[in-house]
């Protein structure tokens, strides 16, 4: 019995590159059938091809960097966890009575060096979405990774905490157990922490969600993640009362990595494969990989008073402005 084939989720701007490509298969086949040779034409074509490829993804709108973000398709933080670490064992609960499955976390051990990972997770498919709340994390799952991170400072591991949500879990119920205090408690006390704190924005990092697990020594960004106080949709239901306002917000905002790298928020921007990182997640998973060692390898050079210190003014100088005199 054949399988269906997969269909390949394409957004907007990428329909041009599917189409051309399919036309040069098709090509390919009726030459194959009727054995006639077209190996120039075919290889115009991907000449073509990949200069379409290259100009689309080079001259993407942060709207369209969003929809990169939040492709299903691309690479999640066990992708990665389970990528760049030769061990990996998943640790549950937050010690109070839940486990919250949008954020997951545990050790892992990177070129024989034991750290603790952890970030948010979304889901694959609907039915995985729904059960990880679309990566968006309640108070348990903070805990749970502040917890981990405590027991990362005790035995003297590095932290790597992986941001990809929309923001953190808004529901009635969150409310009710304390969304606001198990944010603001993990922002006080990642200042603390002596061990080496490398953050990277895989995906989407949406408002206090992301911060939940966003202080670091260092914050590395992927070139089609996106980084934002509120969801441009959200902006701009709140600025113009209307939604689809949402890629001017987008534009506003100034949520893609290179707007963050020229604000000085960004201290790594790590190029992804041409499509984006789900068009060939192992080449992105081991670009990840290089950047950590080094910004680690750094990070060891510095005693915990000075990672602290660093860590403190790094977010001190965060949204320092210089008004324009008259």
């Amino acid at each position: 019995m054949n399988t269906p084939e997969r269909k390949p989720l394409l957004l907007d701007f990428e329909k041009p590159l599917f189409e051309l490509e399919n036309r040069i298969e098709h090509i390919r086949q009726l030459a194959k059938e009727n054995s006639v040779d077209v190996s120039d034409q075919i290889h115009q074509l991907e000449q073509r091809s990949v200069q379409l490829r290259e100009e689309i993804f080079t001259n993407l709108a942060p709207t369209q960097r969003l929809q990169l973000a939040r492709h299903p398709r691309r690479p999640s933080t066990l992708d990665y966890i389970q990528s760049i670490s030769q061990e990996w064992i998943e640790l549950h609960g937050d010690r109070c009575g839940g486990d919250d499955p949008a954020l997951v976390g545990g050790i892992g051990r990177i070129d024989g060096r034991s750290v603790v990972m952890l970030g948010h997770q979304k889901g694959r498919d609907t039915k995985d979405n729904v059960a990880r709340n679309f990566g968006m994390a309640s108070p348990g799952g903070y805990r749970k990774a502040i917890r981990l991170m405590n027991h990362a400072n005790r035995f003297k591991m590095p932290i790597l905490t992986f941001i990809d949500t929309p923001g953190a879990w808004a529901g009635l119920q969150a409310e009710e157990l304390g969304q606001g205090e198990a944010i603001a408690y993990n922002l006080r006390e990642m200042f603390r922490l002596d061990v080496p704190i490398i953050c990277t924005v895989i995906g989407e990092g949406g408002s206090g969600g992301a911060l939940g697990i966003g202080v670091g020594d260092r914050l590395l960004m992927f070139e089609h993640a996106v980084y934002t106080v509120a969801t441009p949709e959200a902006c701009a239901a709140i600025l113009w009362k209307d939604a689809k306002k949402s890629p001017q917000a987008a534009e506003a905002l100034k949520i893609t990595a290179e707007d963050l790298k020229e604000l000085g928020i960004l201290d790594d921007l790590l190029p992804e494969p041409l499509g984006g990182a789900h068009s060939d997640p192992l080449k992105a998973s081991n670009i990840l990989k290089t950047s950590i060692l080094r910004h680690l390898s750094e990070l060891d050079a510095l005693s915990p008073q000075q990672r602290r210190d660093r860590r403190y003014q790094k977010f001190r100088h965060i949204g320092v402005f210089l008004e324009a005199s008259a």
